[in-house]
């Protein structure tokens, strides 16, 4: 008996001192912010390489070899670190002669093409010119997109956060005070961010005689992010 009264007083003031339960849930309001900061990049990333022909697969790859040997000894001439040089793509292909539909005589192999890139981050932005045309002299007769980038982004997307949420504040009270309801506390916050497509230079076919340094534009990359705040809403 003692043991069923105190089981008894014990569910008592837990139902006095448990907080009252109600089904219904505040109103709230959901906004999106957005933040987009300019700058200007950095550093640039660009793909130069060595395009070889000829009859045998061996004497192409030679040929490719002292090539890329003499790019990559241009790069370093130029100050560009280890680290940041990277083969990126090599292929030995058969070039094939196809004789003519009626004679039913399979393809035939007359040469052989060597190609061979490599990946160049270059952090000194000022060289960028300069870098290009010595590729092209040292025998580089393929290079690729150039893509510009910002080497450290941290601070560029914290401004772009502050510059999201705010722009999320600002409709907030202009829609609250034109509802006649009072913003109340911050339920849910989430971001996205846009990484910035950097503009690229169009594939250059380059000639060996170019001496004059080649111009180029790096223009300015704009970071985005995108937020979205969740508040409650009282009348």
């Amino acid at each position: 008996m003692r043991r069923q009264m105190f089981k008894t007083a014990f569910l008592v003031l837990l139902a006095m001192t448990a907080p009252a339960l109600s089904d219904e849930q505040p109103a709230t309001m959901t906004l999106s912010g957005t933040g987009e900061i300019a700058a200007a990049p950095d550093m640039a990333m660009i793909t130069s390489g060595v395009v070889t022909e000829a009859e045998t697969a061996r004497a192409a790859l030679d040929a490719n070899t002292a090539a890329m040997n003499a790019l990559v000894a241009v790069m370093k001439a130029a100050g560009i670190e280890g680290r940041d040089l990277q083969t990126s793509g090599f292929a030995v292909e058969p070039r094939f002669v196809y004789p003519k539909r009626e004679t039913q005589q399979p393809p035939r192999i007359v040469g052989y093409t060597v190609r061979n890139q490599l990946s160049v981050r270059l952090r000194e932005l000022a060289k960028l010119g300069e870098v290009l045309d010595r590729a092209v002299t040292s025998g580089s007769n393929r290079i690729g997109d150039i893509r510009f980038a910002v080497d450290d982004t941290t601070a560029l997307y914290d401004e772009a956060r502050r510059a999201a949420v705010a722009d999320a504040l600002r409709k907030a009270r202009i829609l609250t005070e034109a509802a006649g309801v009072t913003l109340g506390r911050i339920t849910n916050i989430s971001e996205s961010r846009t990484v910035p497509i950097a503009p690229r230079g169009a594939a250059m076919a380059m000639a060996r005689e170019m001496s004059a340094t080649v111009p180029v534009e790096a223009g300015e990359l704009t970071f985005r992010v995108d937020v979205q705040i969740t508040w409650e809403i009282s009348p």
